[in-house]
């Protein structure tokens, strides 16, 4: 074999007879997904071999092909297990990198196994294997976050704070209330991960190139050796599109979004100003120039991080809004935006599971803060409506009494029986039972609302649903 030739081999892949000249270096560096692909490796293995047993079984593969694949296969899993694979740039990708290596290992039986398949149909079944697992770690991780806001809940279910519309006080709640919202909305995100993994497992393989392959393969002995549900059931579709994994970062994205509003209220929770909470030290750092600062830097990146994490699914999006079908080379850029994505996740569900059960609560500063602002004015407007006052009416007159206590810089429940009555007649001394935070809160007994009866109600569903202990 002359030199030329063998450059041809080495630097034009898997189809070097095509070309008259080498890729040229910056192309190579360019063009190569290997910096990236590689970790979809004991993936790309996992399918190759339910590949190769369907061609033995089909009889296009002999019992010696297999059991050679299968070797070599073990081989190369140890290597990159233990970091000893030699991955090489000029090879392009994961899936030629490992083509190669079985070759060099076991010689004819490794050029057989592409047999039937086409990388198109080959990355699109690792990608889908990859991001079903990563669906479910993520989903371990979401339950422990939940279980961790369900402890604290319990623990704080009579713990009165103010709520918020606007960020101005407005009524009275219970922190454990509080911290259930986020249960409730992370419960959501678990569905949409769930119900999206249905169409994530779904197997592209036997798609081969584009249009199918002639060999008499077994699609569905195929899926049910790599456990996926159902079978991509048009060639074109199967290689061509993106749209499991663009469903999953758009789940991703409303996920981070939840975790960046809690993330937020934790800042503002933890500045001297609300004074609520303290994060554990192992999640905050100091200043370089300021000593007496603690700043709260895991949710301050978790805000950042979703920013990331949004941009990905417009990257996505982007990518595949102008592809003629089949497949083209711009799907080599999914997976970078795709990886990240779970990275990013992984370790911001990770950080608030171990952030949360070490969160201290200030809840003298939170009843002091819910005690002010005349957070009981809609108890006082309730109560009038109950003695027989049109809503409207107590409304007006409650908005008058807030006035008057503003003007004399004191709570509605430091006001007079007696200037009461001269807003609103039908007030009695039991009036005052309905202005305190205590009594707010216990008012609100039906499911859904804020009274630590139904919280405590609430976190015995959630210890139910999440199998936690009771």
């Amino acid at each position: 074999m002359s030199a030329h030739s063998s450059s041809l081999d080495r630097k034009n892949g898997g189809w070097s007879g095509r070309f008259s000249e080498p890729v040229a270096d910056f192309v190579l560096r360019y063009t190569a997904s290997l910096g990236f692909d590689r970790r979809l490796a004991l993936v790309d293995i996992e399918a190759s071999l339910a590949h190769a047993a369907m061609l033995e079984r089909a009889g296009v593969l002999s019992p010696q092909d297999l059991g050679e694949i299968q070797r070599g296969m073990a081989v190369i899993r140890g290597e990159i297990e233990l970091g000893r694979f030699e991955w090489r740039l000029e090879l392009e990708d994961v899936h030629l990198n490992i083509e190669r290596r079985l070759t060099e290992l076991i010689g004819e039986a490794g050029k057989r196994l592409h047999t039937g398949r086409s990388r198109n149909d080959q990355v699109a079944t690792d990608l889908r294997l990859w991001l079903r697992a990563a669906i479910d770690l993520i989903d371990g991780y979401l339950a422990a976050v939940q279980q961790a806001l369900v402890e604290q809940a319990e623990a704080h279910a009579a713990t009165v704070m103010p709520g918020f519309t606007h960020l101005q006080v407005a009524q009275p709640v219970s922190f454990g209330h509080h911290l259930l919202a986020y249960v409730e909305m992370f419960e959501r995100d678990r569905e949409r991960l769930r119900d999206a993994r249905r169409r994530v497992n779904r197997l592209p393989l036997g798609a081969a190139a584009l249009a199918g392959t002639t060999f008499p393969i077994d699609r569905a002995f195929v899926a049910a050796r790599l456990g996926f549900e159902g079978l991509c059931e048009n060639s074109l579709d199967a290689v061509s599109d993106r749209d499991f994994a663009i469903e999953f970062a758009a789940a991703a994205a409303l996920l981070m979004t939840h975790l960046s509003r809690l993330a937020e209220e934790l800042v503002l929770w933890m500045s001297p100003r609300f004074g609520f909470v303290r994060l554990p030290d192992r999640f905050t750092t100091g200043s370089s120039i300021m000593p007496q600062k603690k700043n709260p830097d895991v949710p301050e990146l978790a805000r950042g991080k979703t920013g990331r994490v949004v941009g990905h699914l417009a990257a996505l999006l982007v990518l595949m809004k102008g592809q003629p079908l089949a497949y083209n080379k711009d799907n080599q850029e999914d997976k970078e935006p795709l990886f990240d994505t779970v990275d990013t996740v992984l370790d911001t569900l990770r950080a608030f599971a171990e952030m949360i059960p070490g969160i201290e609560v200030d809840a003298a500063a939170m009843r002091r803060a819910a005690e002010e602002g005349y957070s009981t004015a809609t108890d006082l407007a309730d109560y009038l409506v109950r003695r027989g006052m049109p809503f409207r009416d107590a409304h007006e007159a409650v908005a008058r009494a807030v006035r008057l206590a503003a003007e004399r810089h004191c709570e509605l429940a430091a006001l007079p029986l007696e200037d009461l009555r001269a807003l609103a007649p039908l007030a009695d001394a039991d009036v005052y039972g309905v202005l305190n935070v205590d009594g707010s809160l216990a008012a609100r007994n039906h499911v859904g609302g804020t009274s630590p009866a139904q919280v405590r109600a609430q976190v015995a569903r959630w210890r139910d649903r999440l199998g936690l202990a009771g």
